[in-house]
């Protein structure tokens, strides 16, 4: 891949199948940022709407077997309704054949609840759970 290449100013939404697939590639992966797939797929709404947005290319010096990723704000739709941000690791070929947000409506909405939701550790420990697990 490139190392010039622009990051990709798209965002993706997926479902919940699809955000454990990706979670469980990262983790089998051992990229820097991912949830713990079981937690993911316990905690994450079986018919929910979730949402990536590239935030930077990020790449394990220490690894060059891994190829360099898509460090990602996702943002979590829970079983409850709630709301919760995270980051996630994504290899290049795994974001590209994601549905793209095509309105601006709902890439704007997004953005707001991107702004305002509590990453997962926050939420957590507002329900007295231990953030240890992820």
């Amino acid at each position: 891949m490139d190392f010039d290449q622009p990051l990709p100013r798209e965002l993706k939404v997926v479902d919940s199948a699809s955000l454990f697939r990706l979670e469980k590639r990262a983790w089998d992966l051992r990229l820097s940022r991912r949830l713990d797939p079981a937690w993911v797929h316990v905690n994450a709404a079986p018919d929910g709407t979730h949402y990536l947005w590239p935030a930077l290319w990020h790449s394990l010096s220490h690894r060059p077997d891994v190829p360099r990723q898509l460090r990602c704000e996702l943002l979590i739709t829970l079983r409850a309704g709630d709301r919760v941000m995270s980051l996630l690791d994504v290899l290049p070929d795994d974001f590209t054949p994601l549905s793209r947000v095509l309105s601006r409506e709902e890439g704007m909405r997004v953005s707001q609840f991107i702004d305002r939701a509590p990453s997962v550790r926050e939420w957590l420990l507002r329900e007295g759970e231990d953030p240890g697990q992820l």
